[in-house]
């Protein structure tokens, strides 16, 4: 009774546009896409741990590990910009003014995670598909073999003998009065 007995509309099964910050986070290439954001979510719950601390608030991109994980990914930079992370000279600072939202950031994270590993799976799932689909060659063979087999059943000719009842045994039948069923009686 709660909802009057009507039908959902089309427009609630439709996702929400994305923010840009959401947009963001999933323009980034899928072969780099899960390492990335789980080093951004790392530097992310770093400076929500303390939000003064200047050492949390600024990353070296010509570390090694920053270089491979963020700088040479495309669009991470983007990324980091989008959530308030400020260029200066080879590193990324968050300036004082710019305050990380749970709700927003590392929620956000989290869901581009759980969207790439469902991209992950999906693509996993069509690689096996295709992998698993019969070549035009195994196709044409099996077309073949169809063709070999309806021209070997036509040159049995056709059916002259019909088939015969055969009797398999005396038993004895039974019918539903037998049982009792519709006898009358009544209720």
């Amino acid at each position: 009774m709660g909802y009057g007995g009507y039908a959902p509309g089309g427009n609630s099964r439709m996702p929400d546009k994305l923010t840009d910050l959401q947009a963001a986070m999933r323009a980034l290439p899928l072969d780099k896409a899960l390492d990335t954001l789980a080093l951004i979510e790392k530097l992310t719950r770093n400076v929500m741990k303390d939000q003064r601390e200047p050492k949390f608030r600024k990353i070296n991109l010509a570390n090694e590990k920053i270089r491979a994980i963020i700088t040479d990914v495309p669009n991470a930079i983007a990324l980091l910009n989008e959530m308030g992370w400020v260029r200066e000279a080879d590193s990324l600072v968050l300036p004082e003014t710019v305050r990380m939202v749970h709700e927003t950031h590392i929620v956000g994270l989290i869901e581009a995670q759980d969207h790439y590993k469902t991209v992950c799976e999906k693509e996993k799932v069509r690689l096996m598909r295709a992998a698993k689909a019969p070549t035009d060659a195994d196709a044409e063979k099996t077309r073949q073999q169809i063709e070999a087999d309806r021209k070997e059943k036509a040159a049995e000719g056709p059916v002259t003998q019909g088939s015969k009842a055969n009797e398999l045994g005396k038993g004895k039948s039974m019918t539903a009065s037998d049982l009792g069923i519709g006898q009358g009686g009544g209720g």
